[in-house]
Parts: C-alpha cells; structure tokens; sequence
C-alpha cells in the first residue's frame, strides 16, 4: 500500500451524536453506561484499554491492558507484574493515561489519573480466580525483561509447575497485583460526520465533577 493510498482512508462516522444533556453527572458512572452498551454491542475485547505511562526521564511507553473493575465507582483496575516496564513507570511517576476505542460503536473514552496500587486483598481474590496456566505464567515470566529464548520461559514454566504440583489455587507472586487509576479527567468521544465530533470532557472539583464540551 502507498503513502497516499493509507492517507486516503478515511470513514464517516454518523452513528450516533453526544450532548451534555444527555450524560451522567457522574464521569465514571456515565463510562459504565458506555461500557455497558459496548458489551451489548458484542464489540470484540471491550474491556481493552491502552495504558499509558512515562519513566523517570519523561519517556513515554504505552501498552494494551484489560480493564478489570470499576472499584467504587471511582477508578479503573487493571493487574500486571509490578517488575514490568509500565510498573517501573508507575513507581517513578504514579500517573497513567487510559484509551478505550470501541469503532463499532464510534467511540473513545480518554482517561487521566493518579494510580496507586491496589488493596493486596483484591489483588488476591483475583490472581486466585484466574486460570491455573494463567497463575503459573505469573510467577514464570520475569515480565518485560530480555530473555535468551522461548525454550527458556518454557523450561521456566514447567519449573513452576513441578514446585506447586498439587496446590491449587497458587500464591499471588509478590511482584503481580492490580493498579487502581483515579481519574481527575475523563473526556468522551463520540464521532460525527465532517470531523466535527462530539467531545464531553470532566473534569473533578473535589468530590463532583464539572463537564465542558471540546472542539473537535
């Protein structure tokens, strides 16, 4: 494909419009309205969300996570291997960016906050409700770390496996747990034709939220 063959897609996007009439008071109850009609819809990996972060030098990293919960009503929980990449971001700047992009719908939803990490309560009940593969590729993969090959992280696995055979389910790693992001800004997206979208932005006041629209 040329350059000028990628610079000539394009699509109109006429679906559906966003008003501030319209939406919640609340920014992460009106996201959870989003959501939910994403999961109607049947969207493929609805939960997903790009991850955004930046390092102690003020690089930036971004990376596809799913979203795992709403806590409160008042943040967004993912999990990941605290020795990973985007964990060494958040330990020297705790502040992450989120991207949800649902083209079925022609929608995106930007959000910005501080994180901290989650309750290790939490974190437990999760680790130990996911796949037994799935808890033994937590403690088997040194996450974001250069590795000599695939043969090692399998011996690596098989390792894991021989030392908790029987026990199930397994320990959460000391290194693995969840992120809550609390957002202070949530902006909504809605595509309109001409490029002239609908943007809602909140923005939080202390316990509310303010809404503003953006141009497009």
């Amino acid at each position: 494909m040329t350059d000028q063959q990628l610079a000539d897609l394009r699509q109109t996007y006429s679906q559906r419009t966003l008003s501030e009439a319209e939406v919640q008071p609340d920014a992460v109850r009106q996201f959870r309205q989003w959501l939910d009609e994403a999961l109607a819809a049947h969207l493929d990996e609805p939960t997903a969300m790009t991850v955004s972060t930046v390092n102690s030098q003020g690089q930036p990293s971004a990376r596809v996570v799913l979203l795992k919960g709403l806590p409160d009503d008042a943040g967004f929980l993912f999990y990941t291997n605290y020795d990973s990449r985007k964990g060494q971001d958040l330990q020297a700047q705790p502040w992450a960016a989120l991207t949800f992009f649902w083209p079925g719908l022609e929608r995106q939803v930007r959000v910005e906050g501080r994180v901290e990490k989650a309750p290790e309560a939490l974190s437990d009940a999760y680790f130990q409700s996911r796949p037994r593969s799935s808890q033994i590729g937590a403690w088997a993969s040194p996450q974001s770390q250069k590795i000599g090959s695939r043969e090692e992280l399998e011996a690596q696995e098989k390792q894991v496996e021989q030392r908790f055979t029987g026990e199930d389910p397994l320990p959460r790693p000391p290194h693995w747990g969840g992120y809550i992001v609390r957002p202070h800004r949530i902006e909504f997206w809605q595509g309109r034709p001409s490029r002239l979208h609908d943007r809602i932005v909140y923005e939080r006041q202390g316990e509310a939220w303010t809404r503003s629209r953006l141009a497009p």
